[in-house]
């Protein structure tokens, strides 16, 4: 069977064994390097205090089957969810409010969950870790009704 090599834009490279394939199916993880990447998925919500990114999380998290409670993890700093939908694996809810430097998220396994393409990430006050947040994440800017 044909063997191939997919790189993506950051160069790491992954080696595709097509046996078993015939059918043409692709098996998940090598999907997820072709359409996604081969990092998380960041979604950084931004906006005042009140604004909605709390809920909006909790609302994200409902539609990908997360049963339980979803507080907001402001004195937790993260909480991880258990997911099945559409190739996640993990929700990820950081609430960066209370961070004070970049090194405070290191320290709790950022660059490991970040690079995780099975993860999707909502970060509440990504302003407060700028350097953390790659430019390719996508950014929601949440409003107080006037």
């Amino acid at each position: 069977m044909p063997e191939g090599t997919i790189t993506s834009a950051a160069m790491r490279r992954i080696r595709i064994d097509f046996e078993g394939e015939r059918d043409g199916s692709i098996r998940s993880p090598v999907l997820f390097c072709i359409i996604r990447g081969m990092k998380a998925t960041i979604v950084a919500l931004q906006g005042e205090l009140g604004s909605g990114k709390t809920y909006f999380a909790q609302q994200f998290g409902k539609v990908m089957g997360i049963e339980e409670n979803i507080p907001s993890p402001t004195f937790v700093i993260m909480k991880m969810y258990d997911i099945d939908w559409r190739g996640f694996k993990k929700l990820v809810h950081i609430d960066a409010y209370r961070l004070e430097k970049e090194e405070e998220l290191l320290n709790l396994g950022w660059k490991k969950i970040a690079e995780d393409p099975e993860n999707i990430i909502l970060i509440e006050w990504p302003e407060n870790i700028p350097g953390l947040i790659p430019k390719e994440a996508k950014r929601i800017h949440f409003k107080h009704n006037e």
